[in-house]
């Protein structure tokens, strides 16, 4: 059992990692940081926390505290300037080592971790990078554009205008419209600009991108190549379903041509805070550590 922290464990993307830390099977909880709540129990968090076989969890500690548990592997899951610990293996969920020299950025399906310092991707880079790059030498790069909803949990925990429900509910809402935080990221791995374009739609969790290329040949055996024996994403025939991989960990993604233009449509559907965020966490530092690369991953939803 290898030795676990969590600092930045109140908000969304660290309730999800703690969650899952909870139930892997090669993770032992040792420290859970959270400025916000230091000095209280796990149930200050989630009364769940306290039931459900967990036993007695640790209380929570601030982050400093959280990163000197001594141990040997590390979530970050908030923005921060904490320094990752000598010889531990550090998973940031933030952005805030994305573009650092000397951590790797790791989305395991199209680049795995190459070492201990790991930058998890952000969740629209992850959905429109799975989408385009194993079919970026076959796409005209002027012509991508990327059109991507998120359910409000993508806004984080901390209260924000454009978070309240008067502004969510019944509504769709376009921001960061031609400035947005995560297109860099898809331009660095696919080697050329998008024009991406992000919403907000009524929903807790999901998301989809939902990519219009012009290709020079069909793109879907590429995406057969690309994703062949991955238990993580699924290339299907038919629409991505979102309701479908709420609360899971996995990703789908599907071509269409359009029987007008003869452009390709590429949709990537994923849940923003498990691909997106805690499951692909999780997923990097199996990988990382030389652990199953799905352990204590979700990768099926409910049947309805």
């Amino acid at each position: 059992m290898l030795r676990t922290a969590i600092t930045g464990a109140s908000g969304f993307a660290g309730q999800e990692t703690l969650d899952r830390v909870l139930g892997h099977p090669g993770l032992e909880l040792v420290s859970v940081g959270s400025d916000s709540l230091a000095g209280q129990p796990a149930g200050a968090l989630d009364p769940r926390l306290e039931r459900n076989g967990h036993g007695s969890l640790p209380a929570f500690v601030t982050n400093e505290e959280a990163l000197a548990a001594g141990a040997e592997l590390v979530f970050f899951c908030a923005e921060s300037d904490l320094e990752a610990p000598e010889g531990t293996v550090v998973v940031d969920l933030s952005s805030s080592h994305r573009f650092a020299d000397d951590w790797c950025y790791a989305l395991p399906e199209l680049r795995p971790p190459t070492g201990r310092l790991i930058a998890n991707p952000g969740c629209y880079a992850t959905a429109a990078l799975l989408a385009l790059a194993p079919i970026a030498e076959v796409v005209d790069p002027g012509s991508v554009v990327v059109d991507g909803k998120s359910g409000i949990s993508g806004a984080g925990r901390a209260l924000k205008e454009r978070s309240h429900a008067a502004a969510v509910l019944e509504n769709v809402t376009p921001y960061a419209v031609g400035n947005h935080r995560h297109a860099p990221e898809i331009e660095r791995l696919l080697g050329f600009p998008v024009c991406f374009v992000p919403h907000v739609v009524p929903l807790r969790r999901g998301l989809v991108c939902t990519c219009y290329v012009s290709a020079s040949e069909d793109p879907r055996p590429l995406f057969e190549a690309a994703y062949t024996g991955s238990h993580v994403v699924d290339v299907i025939d038919s629409v991505p379903d979102l309701a479908r991989l709420q609360g899971t960990d996995a990703a789908e993604v599907a071509a269409f041509q359009d029987g007008s233009t003869g452009r390709w449509i590429v949709i990537c559907a994923l849940d923003n805070l498990g691909k997106g965020a805690a499951g692909q966490a999780v997923q990097n530092a199996n990988l990382a550590l030389g652990l199953e690369e799905t352990a204590g991953l979700r990768l099926s939803g409910v049947l309805v």
